[in-house]
């Protein structure tokens, strides 16, 4: 499988980029990853580490798109910076995947240029792994549509169906809708038409109907279907508590305890590392055509490789081929 890594994308680009694709080199078997980005800073990252394997090779870009960039403008400005020429990489078939900590608005409307959608997908969307009491749940979209339509948000049903079941091993996963109320009826003409085709379509079986923001850790719903903006707030909002909750708990705990403090400690790293993106390593854009892993913007080397392995995962377990098979079938009945 060869990658194509936004090397300049992240806060801390080109160097946890270089390295994070040197270990998934080591430790993936016949992965390829292709470092695109400035030649110049690349090769200065790579001189402090030594020599490039075989497996890795640099592909030159021309600029970068920063964080606080609009990116339409950005990329029109700049067409072929390292997010761009990923995407055509990937166009051009010669990469299987585009992975990048940059700009995630920049990397979606990219994606949206090049038209890489799977056949029936109206609109890709972001799916990201979330904690839950029972194991893990998918919330689909974060943050790529926020402006989507009924028909949108029926096919992240599809999407997050399937992505549960192959990477979370949830065997009939139990789709919900984020809404303001569980009772049918709730929420506004979107959410009551998202409903009603959810409820007719090809997962009805698994669709358990709306469901709350409480119900995303609970663990009794594996996909958690909205649209991008909700999406989004929802999931810097499980972040930032996240970390309030672990800071303030684990350091009156460790204030509290007078033995077993080396356990207590450990168990809070354990904890800690459930919620921390460096672990999924990143989220994909489902729908296209090809791979989109994106990354955190402060990802370290360790979530650039995790990331790279899961762009691996996605392509083992035929994730595309299976959810351009449930699109084909009939959607309502």
């Amino acid at each position: 499988m060869r990658i194509a890594l936004d090397a300049m994308g992240g806060d801390f680009a080109p160097g946890v980029n270089v390295i994070g694709a040197m270990e998934a080199v080591e430790r993936i078997p016949k992965l390829e990853v292709l470092l695109v980005g400035d030649r110049a800073r690349l090769d200065e990252e790579v001189a402090k580490v030594g020599h490039l394997p075989p497996s890795i090779r640099i592909i030159e870009s021309v600029g970068v798109i920063g964080m606080e960039e609009k990116p339409t403008s950005a990329l029109r400005e700049k067409p072929n910076c390292s997010i761009a020429r990923c995407w055509q990489l990937m166009a051009a078939g010669d990469a299987d995947a585009v992975v990048s900590a940059g700009n995630t608005g920049a990397v979606v409307a990219a994606g949206l240029r090049t038209r890489l959608f799977l056949k029936g997908v109206k609109r890709p969307g972001i799916a990201v792994r979330m904690p839950t009491a029972k194991g893990s749940c998918v919330l689909i979209d974060v943050g790529a549509n926020p402006a989507a339509r009924a028909e949108h948000l029926a096919q992240y049903g599809v999407m997050g169906s399937v992505y549960a079941r192959e990477l979370l091993g949830a065997k009939q996963p139990r789709i919900g809708l984020m809404n303001i109320g569980s009772e049918e009826g709730k929420g506004t003409d979107l959410y009551r038409e998202t409903h009603a085709l959810l409820a007719n379509s090809s997962i009805k079986e698994q669709y358990i109907g709306n469901v709350e923001g409480r119900d995303v850790f609970h663990g009794d719903v594996d996909v958690i279907i909205c649209e991008g903006f909700v999406g989004n707030v929802v999931l810097k909002v499980s972040e930032g508590m996240a970390e309030f909750v672990l800071k303030t708990v684990g350091g009156a705990l460790m204030k509290a305890l007078t033995t077993e403090r080396d356990l207590a400690m450990q168990t809070l790293v354990k904890l800690t590392e459930q919620f921390h993106y460096q672990e999924s390593g990143g989220a994909p854009l489902l729908g296209i055509d090809g791979i989109c892993i994106i990354c955190h913007g402060s990802s370290d080397q360790r979530s650039i490789r995790n990331a790279l392995k899961m762009a691996t995962e996605i392509d083992k377990h035929h994730i595309n081929a299976q959810i351009t098979e449930l699109l084909s079938q009939p959607q309502t009945s």
